[in-house]
């Protein structure tokens, strides 16, 4: 675990090149008033060129939100990372067209919000959810979407007002169905890694005489984000630093952090079995027994998972796990905030074979 190092960064993020209000450099400035130390930019169907590099601190990334336009209604959006030119044009085919072609040029493949609630109350709300299974050759899932969870919020124009100022309310946590199809793909033998993104766009949203940008994009980069663990330190150059970011993507070494109830940098997974070791996205070895320690940077409510089920949970910042079993390992933390539990921490699962 000491060899890896953990940075944190927005994976899912809009800007004017799309749908989204901001440049390059003002999602750069709310990036670093977050203190991120990376942020992905994956406009719809466009890697507009020249534009990444460090800015102060933080790194700004090239990715795309690749879909179909032709198809109606819109449904499966792919989020793709590492590439170093446009794949927008292999979206006219199959989605598996699409996703083959990222994996021939060593690109990373996520599904965007794989389960979305529509609201009624506008059709441009209505839900984009992924259709095409099984996921062949995708590195991951997007499990926490913070804006796709705002929109299923918005039931009645009656409780919009009212979620769009707090939306602290309402914000809980990935949807259950998403995790549940998350431990179902993993039973099925897929290794299936995890991310939470924004999905910032920086729109300003009018309903009758209210008219408010709802979540800038600097409030959004405080909330739910996607935490990675690298091989080695990020050095403050670009063509290395992304090389190092895409790999531990690809890898699968990520945790999802709500960090706005409290940051989550700091968690950290291992697991052991005699000399063997992992962290989350990787595969474990069994030599014997298996030991999993969980350390916390704040209290939290603990739960061990493996094959889908809670095998141990604890409330404190700290849990140690012995068993002999194979099996997949994953962990979710919950919290407190603002008199609810919510969702704090979800891992990518680690592999005891």
């Amino acid at each position: 675990m000491d060899t890896y190092r953990e940075y944190v960064g927005n994976t899912h993020v809009h800007s004017v090149y799309s749908d989204g209000e901001a440049t390059y450099q003002q999602v750069a400035t709310a990036a670093a008033k977050a203190k991120l130390n990376f942020v992905i930019v994956t406009d719809h169907n466009v890697r507009p060129e020249g534009l990444e590099g460090y800015r102060g601190q933080t790194l700004v990334l090239s990715g795309e939100e690749v879909h179909n336009v032709r198809r109606q209604p819109s449904a499966n959006h792919l989020l793709v990372y590492g590439l170093e030119q446009d794949i927008a044009p292999y979206s006219f085919g199959s989605t598996q067209t699409l996703v083959q072609a990222v994996r021939r040029q060593d690109g990373v493949c996520y599904i965007a919000h794989p389960i979305e609630r529509s609201s009624p109350i506008a059709p441009e709300l209505a839900a984009i959810p992924w259709t095409t299974w099984p996921p062949d050759n995708i590195h991951g899932i997007e499990l926490w979407n913070y804006m796709s969870e705002f929109k299923g919020l918005l039931w009645s124009k009656a409780v919009a007002p009212i979620f769009a100022f707090l939306p602290e309310l309402g914000i809980r946590g990935p949807y259950r169905a998403t995790l549940r199809l998350w431990d179902e793909l993993l039973s099925q033998g897929y290794r299936i890694a995890v991310i939470g993104g924004a999905d910032a766009h920086g729109k300003t949203y009018k309903m009758g005489p209210l008219q408010r940008q709802i979540f800038p994009y600097e409030y959004l980069f405080r909330c739910v984000n996607t935490h990675i663990l690298t091989k080695s330190s990020l050095t403050g150059d670009t063509d290395e630093d992304k090389v190092l970011i895409y790999e531990a993507l690809r890898a699968g070494r990520t945790w999802v952090g709500y960090d706005l109830p409290h940051s989550t940098r700091g968690f950290r997974c291992l697991a052991q079995s005699g000399s063997a070791s992992a962290v989350p996205g990787e595969e474990l070895q069994r030599l014997g027994a298996i030991t999993i320690t969980i350390t916390l940077p704040a209290k939290g409510e603990i739960h061990l998972r493996r094959d889908g089920k809670t095998i141990r949970r604890t409330v404190g910042r700290s849990l140690k796990y012995t068993s002999v079993e194979a099996g997949i390992y994953r962990v979710e933390v919950y919290r407190r905030f603002r008199g609810h539990r919510v969702g704090w921490i979800f891992t990518s699962p680690i592999y005891a074979i």
